[in-house]
């Protein structure tokens, strides 16, 4: 008959051995203890780490020991399910037999395999930016190749943009008819340069003079032949 309490405390020795500084116990009825999983040093020394929670049942190894993660940095939630996948089918492989140290190596072996995934990815990602900048480099150097998908686009939005100023332009210039300045007037009809002259062709060059303004000239002494004569001077004596 198998003591199950035999086995697991001769276990329980030799884990606390193995993992000195990561093991704990937690409690003895039933026996349960952390072991803490630290993955091997990535680029710029970063880290993985699990710490996993372990509970024997009455009958292990015969029937497989409870686990679960306790705690974890730098893992992604995707990351977790896969260490309780392998946590699942490693105890199933190891049934009759005490585990807890395969489990563990699984777990750490696991753990290496996603350092090395995140540094895959961060270089693929390196790459993908490197890709991305020699392409934008090479489009601007080259320009846009015109196929006629884009050529008829372009052509589109241009007349568009040519309606659209000369509808502004066409507005501007009617509600600017009934603003425009004596000289705008002249600059725009060149008919107005000749209209003093046709006036004067349709007046017959007569000319009508009320005499009256000037029936007083006659009273004024203006001595015309005096070399001296002056006008405006008479204007100044008057005052």
């Amino acid at each position: 008959m198998t003591d199950y309490g035999e086995e697991q405390r001769n276990e329980l020795e030799a884990i606390e051995s193995i993992y000195p500084d990561s093991f704990t116990v937690l409690s003895e009825n039933p026996t349960s203890f952390t072991i803490t999983v630290t993955s091997d040093a990535g680029e710029n020394d970063e880290t993985v780490q699990v710490t996993l929670k372990f509970t024997y049942v009455e009958k292990y190894p015969d029937e497989p020991p409870l686990w679960e993660i306790h705690s974890q940095e730098n893992l992604e939630d995707s990351d977790t399910e896969d260490i309780l996948t392998l946590l699942k089918q490693q105890a199933e492989e190891n049934l009759g037999m005490v585990m807890i140290f395969t489990l563990v190596t699984a777990v750490q072996e696991k753990l290496n395999e996603i350092i090395d995934q995140i540094k895959s990815r961060r270089e693929e990602e390196k790459q993908r930016k490197e890709r991305e900048a020699e392409e934008a480099e090479k489009q601007a150097f080259q320009g846009t190749v015109v196929t006629i998908e884009n050529f008829l686009s372009w052509k589109a939005c241009f007349e568009q943009e040519m309606a659209e100023l000369k509808r502004k332009k066409m507005k501007e210039d009617d509600s600017g008819k009934s603003k425009l300045t004596g000289k705008q007037l002249f600059e725009r009809d060149h008919n107005l340069d000749t209209s003093d002259i046709q006036f004067l062709e349709d007046g017959g060059n007569s000319v009508e003079v009320d005499e009256s303004l000037f029936q007083d000239m006659d009273d004024l002494d203006l001595d015309e032949d005096d070399p001296d004569y002056d006008p405006l001077e008479l204007g100044s004596d008057e005052d």
